[in-house]
């Protein structure tokens, strides 16, 4: 019972304050990350890493592949609990002695299933697969 009022609370909420809540969670798997042409600056070889959010979760990033202008990074992002319609984004970086250079970001909009995708950036190509389970 507390639940159904809860959820009925949420939805009085958004309605009042005219947002759009779709209350459906899920879970988000991302894996399967590898890039192709990956420039660094100074005309180096990047040592490139990837940040991954899926809506306003941070999942981490990846390791640290030195000298890979064609990186596949090892390992896979979980989330629990993602929204319906959360965008899903990959932040590429190049891993420098002073800042780090973001090489660029990938970022799709998750629907249900499992999905490869291809994201071009200005500095190299990114390929991920993610696949997105969700209760309604």
């Amino acid at each position: 019972m507390a639940s159904l009022s809860l959820s009925l609370g949420l939805l009085v909420l958004c309605t009042l304050a005219l947002v759009h809540c779709d209350m459906y969670d899920g879970h988000v798997r991302v894996w399967g990350l590898s890039a192709s042409n990956l420039k660094g600056y100074l005309l180096s070889q990047p040592d490139p890493y990837v940040k991954v959010w899926c809506g306003p979760a941070f999942g981490g990033m990846s390791s640290i592949l030195k000298n890979q202008a064609n990186p596949t990074w090892p390992g896979e992002f979980n989330f629990v609990d993602i929204i319906h319609k959360s965008v899903l984004k990959l932040e590429v970086w190049d891993d420098d002695a002073g800042p780090d250079h973001r090489l660029g970001t990938c970022t799709t909009t998750i629907r249900p299933g499992t999905h490869t995708e291809i994201c071009h950036l200005k500095r190299g190509t990114v390929y991920y697969t993610y696949s997105y389970d969700y209760s309604h």
